[in-house]
C-alpha cells in the first residue's frame, strides 16, 4: 500500500489524519506546517502533490482531508509504527520513552506481509506502550474509553490507560514517580488555586501531580 509515496509524504499523511481526529474536520495548513515545523510555502507544494495522486482533498484557504485512500495509507502507517513500538519494549526491552523515533524509521518499510506476521507474532496486541490503540488489519481501531486524569475528581479510583504526550522528558519523569500503563490511583483532592492533584498509589505512596500532567495522561474509572 502506497508504494508510490516517499517518506515525507508518508509522513504528511500520518500527521493530516492525527491532526483531523483532533479538531475533528479539515486540517488547516498553518497547523498542519507548525506540526511538521516546516515554512507555510514547502506545506503548499506538498499537499498539491499529494492532491494529485489521490491521497487528499486539498483547496486553498479551505484546510486539507484525507481521501479513502490516503486515509487507508495513513491508518497504515500508523499501524506499522505502533506494532513496532510493542515488538521494541516487549522483545528487545526497550523503555517506554526510548522507541518513538526507532519506530519513526521501521514504520517506512514497505512489506505487508512483514507487518501481517509482526501482528500475528505479537498476539495481535491493541494498544502500544504508550496506551495508543493499534489499528486491524482492516484499519479498525479497538474502542476504548478514557479520560484526562485532569476530567476525573477526587474520591474516584482510575487506571492509567496511556498518555497524550509521549515525549522522552514526560515519558521518564512518569518512570520515576512509578507511574505507568496499568497504575491504579485513589484521587484524594485537587487543589482549587491551579487544578493539580493529589493522588494516592496502590502502595499508598501519594503524590502532586500537576494541571499540565493530569491533562497529558488518559485513565478510566474503576
Amino acid at each position: 500500500m502506497a508504494s508510490n509515496l516517499s517518506l515525507t509524504e508518508e509522513n504528511y499523511l500520518k500527521t493530516i489524519f492525527a491532526l483531523s481526529a483532533e479538531k475533528k474536520g479539515a486540517v488547516n495548513t498553518s497547523a498542519l506546517a507548525k506540526q511538521i515545523n516546516i515554512a507555510s510555502s514547502s506545506v503548499t507544494d506538498m499537499l498539491r502533490k499529494l492532491s494529485e495522486k489521490g491521497y487528499i482533498a486539498y483547496e486553498k484557504y479551505q484546510g486539507v482531508t484525507l481521501s479513502p485512500t490516503g486515509r487507508s495509507a495513513a491508518i497504515n502507517i500508523i499501524r506499522k509504527h505502533r506494532l513496532w513500538e510493542v515488538f521494541l519494549v516487549e522483545k528487545l526491552q526497550f523503555q517506554w520513552d526510548e522507541v518513538h523515533e526507532i519506530a519513526e524509521q521501521l514504520e517506512h518499510i514497505r512489506s505487508t506481509e512483514l507487518t501481517a506476521r509482526l501482528y500475528e507474532y505479537l498476539g495481535k496486541p491493541q494498544f502500544d506502550p504508550h496506551g495508543d490503540p493499534i489499528p486491524d488489519e482492516d484499519g479498525n481501531f479497538p474502542n476504548v474509553q478514557r479520560k484526562k486524569l485532569s476530567d476525573f475528581t477526587p474520591g474516584e479510583t482510575v487506571r492509567i490507560l496511556g498518555v497524550n504526550d509521549d515525549s522522552p522528558s514526560f515519558l521518564q519523569y512518569l518512570q520515576q514517580l512509578g507511574l505507568a500503563l496499568g497504575t491504579e490511583l485513589f484521587i484524594e483532592s485537587k487543589i482549587d488555586h491551579d487544578q493539580s492533584m493529589w493522588v494516592k498509589l496502590s502502595d499508598s505512596n501519594k503524590l502532586m501531580l500537576s494541571n499540565i500532567s493530569c491533562q497529558n495522561i488518559f485513565c478510566k474509572s474503576l
